[in-house]
């Protein structure tokens, strides 16, 4: 043991004495910084938060500007919508059912109102406190659901979709959040999802498949032509959709490091090369780029990239952007066509085809080096276990989805009209659903 000693009254002493007191503890104690928090990362995810939370307005310009000149603000309104539910949800069950417990389908009720949250400690091993992760998680839950509500604009009431995203996060993306995410049946699986590809595109687009399907077409669908009214709007909205998937998807790696790096620089360059791809198809197929494919080709490829971001390379990111264009080209202008159903503004035909390819995609080109289980890697380095666990995790995704979606929204329709009258559609949901006018006539 170190044999104490009476030091002189001169400081200089003194101050050598305490530091040869500390350096001895250093060697003794093990301290253990899993509890630490960095002021960087949190700094980092608390501006991450806020540019996921602002692509849901961005959103609304996006759906907003690819509908109706009579829809615009119902169909902008039922994207913002969430921005209330959601967050409220999120604040008094979301959290404890996502991310609390070790059930395999949800959490507890542990954290219910965010009790036991802490704003200065990580209980996840995590260099940012626990309210921040809730935080920035609640963000997901928002634009997620907003997804889904472009499927059935210009025909749906919006007091059955209110209620209908309720359910929908409480039997849907609260479950999967914590399946893939927390310590749930699908993380058990050994399934990988970086910032959402099964977790938001995959429940989103096929949910929305469905809600399409059981609201039923627009009165005029397959007789009129459906052309976006304001193309400003989609690129503004899109452009705001680029910048905050940043937050996205860097953010996702939950501090700030190369790894947040490395998501920024596959987000950008799969989204180039997916707006890329996309304007060749336009200029090959009709001779005509354009700046709303341009702009659809560019989620698609923000689409496709989310579950890898973190986990393929730089290369296969940009090889993910081309081949997710052609792909969703298709399910837009052929599979829609001849299945007839009506998803308004292409949620499925864009973030659920785009969520499975990107699924698919990260399966097969997870690099070793970034893999979370160095024994969990892409198929095109030798390990099929992980694209047989993906292609299940994706079916299972869908089926539950799918059949859950249905589920709620039989039920609501059996107490209450799902549609508006042909009179109001025709007239358009803006004045007859919220009596507002986007863009008024003066005499």
């Amino acid at each position: 043991m170190l044999e104490k000693k009476k030091l002189s009254k001169n400081p200089i002493n003194k101050l050598v004495g305490f530091f040869c007191v500390i350096l001895f503890n250093i060697k003794i104690i093990s301290f253990d910084w899993s509890g630490f928090m960095d002021t960087g990362s949190t700094a980092f995810i608390l501006i991450c938060s806020a540019m996921v939370c602002l692509m849901t307005p961005a959103l609304a310009f996006f759906y907003g500007g690819l509908g109706r000149r009579k829809n615009v603000i119902n169909t902008m309104m039922m994207s913002v919508l969430p921005l209330a539910i959601a967050s409220l949800l999120w604040i008094v069950a979301g959290y404890s059912l996502s991310f609390g417990g070790h059930g395999n389908i949800f959490g507890n009720f542990s954290h219910l109102f965010l009790n036991g949250v802490s704003e200065t400690a990580s209980s996840r091993g995590l260099t940012i406190p626990d309210m921040l992760f809730a935080a920035f998680q609640m963000m997901f839950s928002i634009i997620c659901v907003a997804i889904l509500t472009g499927s059935v604009v210009g025909r749906m009431r919006f007091t059955p979709l209110a209620i209908f995203v309720v359910f929908w996060l409480l039997l849907v993306y609260y479950p999967f959040a914590h399946m893939v995410w927390d310590e749930g049946l699908l993380a058990k699986w050994g399934t990988i999802d970086f910032a959402g590809g099964d977790v938001v595109h995959i429940t989103s687009g096929v949910s929305a498949l469905v809600l399409a399907i059981v609201v039923g077409k627009r009165r005029d669908f397959g007789i009129l032509e459906h052309r976006p009214h304001n193309v400003p709007f989609v690129l503004l909205g899109a452009g705001l959709l680029w910048f905050g998937w940043f937050g996205f998807n860097a953010g996702s790696a939950l501090a700030a490091n190369g790894l947040a790096v490395h998501a920024l620089v596959t987000t950008h360059v799969s989204a180039a090369a997916a707006m890329f791809s996309w304007l060749a198809i336009e200029k090959h197929v009709t001779g005509h780029p354009s700046l709303v494919g341009g702009s659809t080709g560019l989620v698609a490829g923000l689409v496709a990239i989310t579950p890898g971001a973190g986990f393929v390379s730089i290369w296969s990111a940009i090889l993910i952007g081309l081949m997710v264009s052609p792909i969703c080209f298709y399910a837009i202008s052929v599979l829609k066509k001849r299945f007839a159903y009506d998803d308004a503004l292409d949620a499925f035909g864009c973030h659920g085809v785009g969520g499975i390819f990107g699924g698919l995609a990260t399966a097969i080109f997870t690099t070793p080096d970034l893999a979370l289980d160095k024994a969990n890697i892409g198929l095109i380095y030798g390990k099929a276990h992980l694209f047989i666990v993906t292609i299940l995790a994706i079916i299972f995704t869908a089926i539950w989805s799918a059949l859950v979606t249905y589920g709620i929204i039989k039920v609501i329709a059996h107490y209450m009209p799902l549609r508006v009258s042909d009179r109001d559609e025709a007239i358009g949901l803006d004045d007859c659903e919220h009596k507002e006018t986007a863009y008024p006539t003066f005499m």
